[in-house]
């Protein structure tokens, strides 16, 4: 195809944070990277950016990119997903189904790595204006999986005014709470579809040691013995808001233990946190909520006033089938975590 490919390294970051921005100028989606959050990304412990990560090269110019990574666990299938893109310029010359090609075919040896004899299944997640990626996931034998909105709220508007319960406070994240914070986490989303347990590494790695993390727009509830029992961590990506002007507090992880669900603890929470990112400068908050989200997650946003922006489809392909004596191997129900 007259294209060089080769992994990407931390040489190139600057050459990928250019590429995104060039993608999300068509498509409007985000997912604006500086070359430093990319850097960070190819040193990620879950990352193998030898044989986990492709880029084409044209001419000295970086025109697609593919990136799988694993997961912290396979609980009870390790979903491994790929994040990619094609140059808009470069579209339908074959590009995007190379690197489909390339994951199907690599992804099974970097699973085996970690969870030998689990079952893994290859995920790519399509908008729902993307008709080309969505033909090309389905040629491929990809089936729908999961439908998911992404919701923004403008921070002008009037905002929700939501008590907590008695006896319970909020609090700003601090770093000592971290492994608390981490605990409520993984308590909150048991049984949401895609999630997985959060280790200490996995942990800094992708939520509270990464560039965009946020601590002072980030809270915890404590109960009046000091106890966690709800969280709400946010991410701000800079080049998103220098290509758009708009600073917007993205809630990465908004959640409450099950025996906390149903008394107004999260619908609290997210109202002390939307007013809070008013006073800090932000424009909008915007967080991604699995359409069949069994906690009523949904409403909650809604009701604060969220309106749904995107419509992201997660197609799915099993690679490795459970083994044999585990026919109870198979995909549950929540959102990715």
């Amino acid at each position: 195809m007259g294209f060089e490919w080769v992994p990407l390294t931390k040489a190139d970051v600057v050459a990928w944070a250019e590429l995104l921005a060039a993608i999300d100028e068509v498509d409007q989606v985000g997912g604006r990277e500086t070359a430093d959050d990319l850097a960070e990304d190819l040193a990620n412990p879950l990352l193998d950016p030898v044989e986990g990560t492709l880029g084409a090269w044209e001419s000295g110019r970086l025109v697609a990119y593919g990136v799988t990574m694993a997961r912290s666990a396979a609980e009870p299938v390790h979903r491994m997903s790929l994040w990619g893109g094609v140059r808009p310029e470069h579209r339908r010359r074959g590009l995007g189904g190379h690197l489909l090609e390339w994951a199907i075919g690599n992804t099974p040896a970097l699973h085996e790595r970690r969870f030998p004899g689990q079952p893994l299944e290859l995920h790519v997640e399509v908008d729902s204006r993307n008709e080309g990626l969505r033909a090309l996931v389905t040629r491929a034998g990809m089936q729908p999986s999961r439908w998911f909105y992404g919701l923004t709220l403008d921070l002008g508007a009037e905002l929700p005014e939501v008590s907590l319960p008695e006896g319970l406070e909020v609090i700003a994240y601090r770093d000592d709470l971290e492994d608390a914070v981490r605990e409520v986490r993984n308590r909150s989303f048991v049984d949401h579809w895609g999630s997985v347990q959060h280790t200490p590494e996995s942990w800094r790695s992708n939520i509270v040691g990464v560039r965009a993390f946020r601590p002072e727009g980030s809270f915890v509830v404590l109960d009046a013995s000091g106890e966690c029992v709800g969280i709400l961590l946010t991410h701000c990506f800079e080049a998103d808001t220098e290509a758009t002007g708009v600073r917007e507090a993205w809630i990465q992880i908004i959640g409450t233990p099950r025996e906390w669900r149903g008394r107004g603890v999260a619908s609290a929470l997210l109202a002390h946190a939307l007013g809070e990112f008013r006073a800090q400068g932000y424009d909008k908050a915007g967080l991604g909520v699995d359409a069949d989200n069994p906690t009523g997650a949904l409403g909650i946003y809604t009701r604060a006033g969220f309106e749904i922006a995107r419509r992201v489809t997660v197609y799915g392909l099993p690679l490795v089938p459970p083994a044999a004596g585990r026919p109870g191997d198979t995909a549950g129900g929540g959102s990715p975590g």
